[in-house]
């Protein structure tokens, strides 16, 4: 049984579920093809009739496979898996049945600015709408399709490479603009993410381009301040790997360029890449400073108090990307350290300090530990689809942290009844709420 709403952009038909309603691979812009390729996301046509939401799309341009973990927890089931193309720019809405001025959550994935997708196998947003928040997980493009900077592209819009984050805008937007036929409240809008999704977030929070509209934010091994995953890029140092990329790419003209295949494109990435990833000693596909949607570096914007004044929860991992030694110990996990330091910085701001958490369950089946993306099984609800042998201990850790989440999207504060109490991350006590089986 199908259910409908009304969009701005036309009338779309949901899936019913048992106690929620699912409406997949909604368009919230253009397809970014053709004459639109590198360029700022635009807004989707109006529709006749009504729009079957009944599918997830299809996934941006991106690299096949993963390595261990992820290759075996999250990319181990093709019915999971979505072709990829750069027609990717859809969302996916998850709405508690009889929904009403409902939470609104905006889930970004991670994947290094360079792959994920929406639908992966760990995400779903049917634990939330159980617990009466709507969820929306969205897609944008990546990779050299979604962070290309060129002088030529610059030359054409007056900046460029940040398409990517665009497209996350522009998701907002619609959310913004649309939540409320679904029985969302576009006033309490949290967005969160992990990774690449977590840096997102700390860009989304950073820039003057996405307004008022965040009232809430949760970032996950990716947000900090002072160390962590963060990259101050330049528009101009983008554009320095821009004219690289066109010379693999063997094209003399921005028209040439647009009217290279998808293949031709994610052909040229390869040699462009094992040329440019030893200059640039990280990730550089990614967002840059272009005095549109960053007017400054990241830390440099909470100096100087650019990140929005809301309520803010974050944390890391055990055993996350760049721990250095003993991983039972915190204190030797920049992202850790990155965490703590931005509830601090909140303070100093005189903002009130954020919530921050630190995940130590090691995953039962193997000796990977809390590895960076393990809570995303236990916060998603997921646990059920990995092949792990989950005990009843970890579905109890599961809830816990689904009811600390949903909360904290509800009312900026993850607390609740029959909940152990976490408390702020104040410069006071430096309180950290520790995520494990009990």
């Amino acid at each position: 049984m199908s259910f409908e709403v009304n969009t701005q952009y036309g009338r779309i038909a949901g899936v019913e579920q048992e106690a929620w309603l699912e409406y997949r691979g909604i368009p919230f812009a253009k397809a970014p093809v053709g004459d639109l390729r590198w360029k700022a996301p635009q807004a989707p046509e109006a529709w006749e009739g009504t729009y079957p939401a009944d599918q997830f799309k299809a996934k941006s341009v991106q690299r096949e496979g993963s390595s261990p973990p992820w290759d075996k927890d999250f990319y181990d089931d093709p019915a999971f898996d979505r072709p990829s193309s750069e027609d990717c720019l859809y969302l996916n809405i998850w709405a508690p049945k009889e929904a009403k001025d409902c939470p609104v959550a905006i889930w970004i994935h991670g994947g290094a600015f360079m792959g994920g997708f929406s639908s992966e196998k760990e995400f779903d947003g049917a634990a939330y709408a159980k617990r009466g928040v709507i969820l929306v997980s969205i897609q944008y493009r990546l990779g050299i399709f979604g962070f290309l900077a060129h002088p030529w592209l610059t030359a054409e819009a007056g900046t460029s490479g940040n398409y990517g984050m665009l497209d996350q805008i522009a998701a907002i937007n619609w959310v913004y603009d649309n939540i409320s036929a679904f029985g969302g409240d576009p006033e309490n809008i949290t967005i969160f993410g992990q990774s690449a999704g977590a840096m997102s977030v700390q860009t989304l929070i950073s820039s003057p381009l996405t307004g008022d509209r965040i009232k809430r934010a949760i970032l996950q091994s990716g947000g900090s301040y002072g160390e962590g995953l963060h990259r101050d890029m330049t528009l101009a140092e983008a554009e320095q790997y821009g004219l690289m990329f066109s010379e693999f790419l063997e094209a003399q003209s921005l028209e040439e360029m647009r009217a290279k295949s998808t293949e031709e494109i994610f052909a040229a990435t390869d040699p462009f890449m094992a040329k440019a990833m030893p200059q640039a000693q990280g990730l550089f596909l990614t967002p840059n400073i272009d005095g549109i949607l960053l007017t400054d570096g990241y830390y440099a914007a909470i100096d100087q108090g650019k990140i929005k004044d809301i309520p803010y929860m974050l944390g890391s991992t055990k055993n996350d990307i760049t721990v250095e030694g003993d991983p039972k110990d915190p204190t030797e996990s920049p992202l850790h350290r990155g965490c703590l330091a931005f509830s601090k910085k909140l303070e100093e701001l005189g903002r009130k300090p954020a919530y921050v958490y630190y995940f130590q369950r090691n995953l039962p089946g193997d000796a990977q530990g809390a590895w960076h993306s393990a809570e995303l099984w236990y916060m998603m609800g997921t646990l059920g689809r990995c092949w792990r042998p989950f005990t009843p201990e970890d579905y109890a850790l599961s809830d816990r942290m689904l009811d600390y989440w949903c909360n904290f999207m509800r009312y900026g504060d993850p607390n609740g009844a029959g909940l152990p109490e976490w408390k702020p991350c104040s410069k006071e006590d430096g309180f950290v709420e520790i995520l494990d089986v009990e």
